[in-house]
């Protein structure tokens, strides 16, 4: 494990050498004071975030009343997050750079540089989220308290106790409050003409069906509640409960949102770019800056998007044609392969648990391997599971849950199964290294672990950085043998890699280049060969989160950037091991990420 702390500014590590006994001492009592404020900010967050707290494992103690609690979604609520963030802002700044230690530096950068964009991003977008990922529309297929909060419930509300079984009746009665914040919101929005394309909204009403055309005591917030008092030994009838009140308090929510989605599909236009919202050109600036942590404009992004894609189409066409798979366009090919009996599941229950045997039999297989790769592995296990089936209409196709840090849920790798058709065989490895190992778990569970960084840090999310981070674990898994001897597996990793650089021209022809959905749609199932039913998705996911599916490519190329620089530097004396250790800095905006490795080299 590296022991020696990265620099972040330019400096040689000479002139840190000779530092005085009293600047050290000053630096080191700077520190302190910074890591306390973190701490402080970190802590004040909680209050406020009852979900973060239940994810954690931290609503106990004195924070057990917020299991009882839901985030607030009104404008007041909105309010209060934007003063907050600009009182943390000037606090972080009031440390002189020059009075830190090398990783306090880089603690005040990484902070400092969320608490900017958060601020700058709200002050100028009245609309919609430009906080973190910027998502134009509080309603959508991927937006919203009716899509997040059963899943939320489901996922990660543990019920052990009594108290536990009150606490979720108690969110179940915040539900419904909620809802009825985000469709004042939406309300709102729609009025300066910010609400969903029509494609969007369809999907959207499609998702309420399957949430609220039922009848309450066999929704998934009381079946879900009834099986955990079950496993708990705790009385039955408290779920009887929590169907009166999604049935009094949770539908008649739903239904008046509804109503609100309805009124807007029926106004709806069919255009799929956000450069039709008010200051449309630079939102979608603004959020490919917050996903990627780089400032690229929307014609650079088409360009490398195309110049890779070509590249990228190249290596493809070699293993397919030295398999006898010659004929037609590599995307032409890719179909074909697609549809090929031999590489699909049955779409059946038993063939979804089939798949989902194999996932955690990739899981197990690569976990084998980590040590050659990684000195420090994360305390958490991971496991896979299926997509909720009343979201799955609108989730994406796969995703990752950080465990807990009280040990009490695993980090969980979910896959969307609603056909398995869009799920071949050749590239489910490449999907399990992404989301599970060696992708997003060790870098989610290794920050979070971490005793080294401050925990406002261990939590923080940067996409460039943790997209770009699981697409080159794809990348790595190749170039340690995962795939030998498996041309179609490495045509799958190849198809994720072609899958990535394709984001980048949709998502700016969309957003940038004003193209349609249809357009955007075609031209990704051309070249990547993605069946219909997933591309869909895709782009329809593209419409309402602009500028993050650009992280992918562009944080991979970095991470491959650094590593092959730090290896070349390195010569015999290499090992990936210590390269790897920098997760355990936590994630950060690449343009710092590049700081700290080249310091790392040095």
């Amino acid at each position: 494990m590296l022991r020696r702390r990265s620099f972040l500014a330019s400096t040689a590590a000479a002139t840190f050498a000779v530092a005085t006994p009293r600047i050290a001492a000053a630096q080191g009592a700077n520190d302190a004071r910074l890591r306390a404020l973190l701490d402080q900010l970190f802590n004040a967050r909680l209050a406020d975030s009852p979900e973060g707290a239940t994810s954690l494992g931290l609503d106990t103690g004195k924070l057990a009343p917020l299991k009882s609690k839901l985030s607030g979604r009104s404008a007041a609520d909105r309010a209060r997050d934007l003063a907050r963030a600009r009182r943390e802002l000037a606090a972080v700044r009031a440390f002189d750079p020059a009075t830190l230690g090398e990783d306090a530096k880089i603690d005040q950068e990484v902070v400092a540089y969320q608490l900017e964009r958060s601020v700058s991003g709200s002050e100028r977008f009245r609309y919609g989220s430009s906080g973190g990922r910027y998502a134009p529309y509080r309603l959508s297929q991927l937006t919203g308290a009716y899509q997040d909060v059963p899943d939320f419930l489901d996922s990660q509300h543990r019920v052990k106790t009594a108290a536990d079984a009150d606490a979720y009746l108690a969110r179940l009665e915040a539900f419904a409050l909620v809802l009825d914040q985000d469709t004042a919101g939406q309300r709102a929005d729609a009025a300066k003409g910010v609400f969903a394309p029509d494609y969007i909204l369809d999907t959207t009403l499609k998702q309420f069906a399957a949430l609220r055309d039922k009848a309450a005591d066999q929704t998934g917030m009381v079946t879900g509640f009834a099986g955990k008092l079950s496993d708990a030994g705790l009385p039955a009838e408290r779920a009887t409960d929590a169907a009166k009140i999604v049935e009094g308090k949770v539908f008649p929510a739903l239904d008046r949102q509804r109503a609100l989605i309805r009124d807007l599909r029926a106004r709806a236009t069919h255009e799929a770019g956000v450069w039709r919202l008010p200051d449309g050109e630079a939102y979608y600036a603004a959020a490919a800056e917050a996903a990627t942590t780089t400032k690229l404009s929307g014609d650079e992004i088409h360009r490398i998007g195309l110049d890779q894609v070509a590249q990228i189409s190249a290596r493809i066409d070699a293993i397919l044609k030295a398999q006898g798979m010659g004929d037609g366009t590599v995307g032409a090919r890719l179909v074909a392969l697609n549809e090929r009996p031999d590489q699909l599941y049955p779409n059946t229950d038993a063939g979804r648990e089939a798949l989902l045997a194999q996932l955690n039999a990739q899981i197990r297989a690569m976990e084998k391997r980590l040590p050659e790769q990684f000195a420090t592995l994360p305390q958490a296990p991971v496991e896979v599971r299926r997509v909720p089936p009343a979201i799955q209409a609108g989730a994406p196709g796969g995703y990752y849950q950080a465990a807990s840090l009280d040990g009490s849920r695993p980090g969980i790798y979910y896959i969307n199964l609603r056909d398995t058709f869009d799920r071949p065989k050749f590239g489910l490895a490449t999907l399990t290294h992404h989301e599970a190992v060696p992708g997003h778990h060790l870098q989610v569970m290794l920050a979070l672990e971490s005793k080294d960084i401050p925990l406002i840090r261990r939590r923080g999310g940067f996409s460039g950085y943790s997209e770009g981070w699981a697409l080159y674990t794809e990348q790595l898994a190749d170039e340690m043998g995962m795939f030998d001897g498996d041309p179609l597996g490495q045509v799958g990793y190849l198809q994720s890699l072609l899958f990535r650089a394709t984001r980048l021209v949709v998502d700016s022809g969309m957003h940038a280049k004003r193209w349609s959905r249809e357009k955007a749609t075609d031209y990704f199932i051309a070249t990547t060969g993605i069946a219909r039913g997933r591309s869909q998705g895709e782009i329809d996911r593209y419409t309402v989160w602009p500028g993050q599916a650009c992280s992918y490519k562009i944080g991979h190329t970095v991470w491959v950037q650094l590593r092959d620089e730090a290896k070349a530097k390195a010569g015999a004396q290499w090992d990936p091991r210590q390269f790897h250790e920098v997760l355990r800095k936590g994630a950060m905006p690449l343009d710092v990420l590049k700081r700290v490795v080249r310091a790392r080299m040095a």
